[in-house]
């Protein structure tokens, strides 16, 4: 019944805009873009509309999350002392944000051992995964803890879930079936969210990263550094050898390809530390880390 009231209400806001389309005085230019992107939003809100209707419980979504973080983990340099210290790491820090998010779900974080990977991604009910390429281009952990704030606020604003919800719709996966949610492919988490999404996790990781107490600073600093990467070796190639090699490049090319603007995200972090009155004089905190290697570890 929840879901017939719904999908009604979609579709009589749909056939008054249209109604209104129609029959507005003047003329506008329509583009092709113009066109993708709406049906593009149009489908993400018809599918998202069912999903908060039907949402599955926390439980589920863990149960799943847990079936791809097993699916999707690598097992390279699992022993090795700069990986066990890089991602324990990573977990302090993100365990430090993730006690601020709204959903007190059991966060976990990975570290993908991959220095050509520049992103990071998260699963439903609490994985989040981190690239070394991402690590490496790093300057404080007031960075680390907004990427990670941002990639906690995909699933604390369930947008994670929503995916694997809709995936399985479209290819007809039963989620209460072990083994059938890991045919998912690590791909589709790598793509990024609508821009509506990504804009929210990144507003929500700002803020939940500064209650960690984390310098908003640190989210100016890493998508200034973003928008000039951005100008320089994308835009422009220009490729000084010495400095970028082309995959990582093309890594970060594909970061932008799945993220907005990062001049359209500075501008949308500057109004939010403007209008919670965020400090950015505290200072940073040093990207650091320790750890011993061993006889074992050679």
């Amino acid at each position: 019944m929840k879901q017939a009231i719904a999908l009604a209400s979609v579709l009589l806001i749909a056939g008054a805009a249209l109604y209104l389309a129609e029959h507005r005085k003047h003329a506008d230019q329509v583009s092709a873009n113009g066109v993708v992107d709406v049906a593009a939003d149009w489908q993400r809100d018809v599918s998202r509309v069912p999903m908060r209707v039907t949402r599955i419980s926390d439980e589920q979504e863990t149960r799943i999350g847990d079936e791809l973080a097993a699916a999707y983990a690598p097992s390279a340099h699992a022993g090795a002392a700069e990986f066990s210290a890089t991602e324990q790491y990573v977990n302090a820090v993100g365990s430090r944000v993730s006690a601020h998010a709204v959903r007190k779900l059991h966060y976990r974080f990975h570290l993908i051992w991959d220095g050509d990977l520049i992103n990071a991604f998260a699963l439903p009910g609490g994985h989040v995964f981190v690239g070394r390429g991402l690590l490496d281009r790093m300057t404080s952990e007031d960075e680390l803890a907004f990427v990670l704030g941002h990639e906690i606020e995909h699933i604390d604003h369930y947008h994670a879930v929503e995916r694997v919800q809709i995936e399985a719709q479209l290819k007809n996966m039963d989620l209460d079936v072990v083994g059938e949610i890991a045919q998912i492919p690590l791909s589709l988490w790598q793509t990024g969210y609508s821009k509506e999404e990504e804009f929210e996790a990144d507003r929500e990781g700002l803020r939940i990263a500064h209650a960690a107490g984390y310098s908003a600073q640190g989210a100016l600093n890493l998508l200034v550094r973003w928008s000039k990467l951005r100008e320089e070796y994308v835009i422009h190639a220009e490729t000084p050898t010495d400095e970028l090699s082309q995959i990582a490049i093309d890594g970060l090319e594909g970061y932008f390809r799945t993220h907005p603007l990062p001049s359209e995200r500075l501008a949308q972090a500057q109004t939010v530390i403007a209008e919670d009155h965020f400090s950015v004089d505290a200072p940073l905190k040093p990207f650091r880390l320790e750890y011993e290697i061993t006889a074992n570890d050679r």
